[in-house]
C-alpha cells in the first residue's frame, strides 16, 4: 500500500473517531444534565412549606416545572458567536470574542511553528495548528469556568444561611444581598453585587438571575433562582424556604466530597497509569537512545507518536470520566 493510502486511512480513522466523541460528548454535556437538573427538582419539589395541599403543591410543581423549560429555552437559542461570549462570560474574563479569536490564532501558529522547529513532519504541523488553535484556549476557558464554579458553590450554601438569618432578623432581602456582596470574595460577592447594583437601576430579578446564569450555570445557582422567582409570585415564607434550600445544598456538598475521597485512589492510579509511557520513554532514551529515536526521525514513527498521543487522549477522557460524578 502507498504511503497516500496510508495517511488517508489515518485520516479517515482519526475523523471517524471525532465525530463518535462529538456524539458521546454531546449526549453527556447536553441530554444529561437536562434529565439530573429535572430530577433533582423533582426531588426538592417540596421547598417551603410542608402542610401544603397536594392542589397547592401541584401548581407549585408545574410553575417550577416552568422555570425549568424556560432556562432550558434560553440556554438553547445561541450561535457559536454567543457560546464563545458565554464561555468568556463564566471565566470571569473582560475581553471581546475577537480579541480571543486573534489569541488562538496565535496559539494554533505558535503550536505549528514548535514542531516544525522541532523537525518532524510537516503533516503534523496542521493537527497541532487546529489543535492549538480551537482546543487548547477553549480548554483553558473551561478550566478557569470550572474552578470559578467551584469557588462559588463552595460557600454558596453559607451564603443562603446569611439571607436566611438576616430576613428572619427584619432586614429586606436587598440589604440581605448586600451583606453576601461586601463579606464575600469573587465569584460569590461579585454575583451578589451584580444583583444589588441590578435592582437599584430598576431590572427585574428574573433578569438579574438570568444574567447571573450566564455567567455562573451551577446547579445550585439554578436552584436559587427557582426558588427565589417562584417565591416571588407565590408569596410565602422565604426565610424558611431558603434555609430547606441551603440544607439541599449542603447535603450535596456533603454527597460530592464523599464521592472525591472515594474516587482519590482511582485518581491515583490513572495518574500513575498516564504517566508510565512517559516514564518508560525517558528511561529507554537513556538505556538506548538509537531505538527510540527511530519514533522522531522516521515517517512511521511520526505516525506511531501521533496515534498514540491520540489513543492516550481518549483513555484520559474516559478515566475522567469514570473518576468524576455529577451530584
Amino acid at each position: 500500500m502507498s504511503q497516500q493510502g496510508i495517511i488517508l486511512i489515518i485520516v479517515g480513522a482519526v475523523a471517524s473517531m471525532l465525530a463518535i466523541g462529538g456524539l458521546i460528548i454531546g449526549a453527556t454535556y447536553i441530554i444529561r444534565p437536562r434529565l439530573l437538573l429535572r430530577k433533582r427538582m423533582s426531588q426538592i419539589g417540596v421547598i417551603g412549606d410542608g402542610a401544603v395541599s397536594e392542589k397547592g403543591e401541584g401548581r407549585r410543581q408545574k410553575r417550577i416545572q416552568e422555570k425549568i423549560k424556560q432556562l432550558e429555552q434560553k440556554g438553547e437559542k445561541k450561535g457559536r458567536w454567543d457560546a464563545l461570549e458565554e464561555d468568556i462570560l463564566q471565566a470571569g474574563m473582560n475581553f471581546s470574542v475577537g480579541v480571543y479569536l486573534i489569541i488562538s490564532a496565535c496559539v494554533g501558529v505558535l503550536c505549528a511553528f514548535f514542531v516544525l522547529m522541532a523537525g518532524l513532519n510537516p503533516l503534523i504541523a496542521i493537527p497541532a495548528l487546529l489543535l492549538g488553535g480551537l482546543g487548547f484556549p477553549k480548554l483553558f476557558l473551561k478550566f478557569i469556568a470550572r474552578r470559578r464554579q467551584k469557588l462559588f458553590t463552595q460557600n454558596f450554601a453559607e451564603a443562603i444561611d446569611v439571607i436566611v438569618r438576616g430576613i428572619r432578623s427584619g432586614l429586606p432581602v436587598n440589604e440581605c444581598f448586600n451583606i453576601i456582596a461586601r463579606e464575600y470574595g469573587p465569584p460569590l460577592g461579585e454575583e451578589f453585587r451584580l444583583i444589588v447594583e441590578g435592582q437599584r437601576l430598576g431590572i427585574e430579578i428574573e433578569e438579574l438571575m438570568r444574567r447571573g446564569l450566564r455567567r455562573l450555570p451551577t446547579s445550585e445557582y439554578k436552584f436559587f433562582a427557582i426558588v427565589t422567582q417562584i417565591q416571588k409570585q407565590t408569596g410565602g415564607n422565604l426565610a424558611e424556604t431558603l434555609g430547606n434550600l441551603s440544607g439541599v445544598l449542603r447535603e450535596r456538598k456533603k454527597m460530592r466530597d464523599k464521592i472525591q475521597a472515594y474516587s482519590s485512589e482511582a485518581k491515583a492510579s490513572a495518574m500513575i497509569i498516564g504517566s508510565l509511557p512517559f516514564v518508560v520513554g525517558g528511561l529507554l532514551s537513556v538505556v538506548n537512545p538509537d531505538y527510540i529515536a527511530l519514533l522522531f526521525t522516521e515517517t512511521k514513527g511520526n505516525y506511531m507518536l501521533a496515534g498514540g498521543a491520540f489513543w492516550m487522549l481518549c483513555g484520559i477522557g474516559v478515566m475522567s470520566k469514570m473518576i468524576n460524578f455529577e451530584i
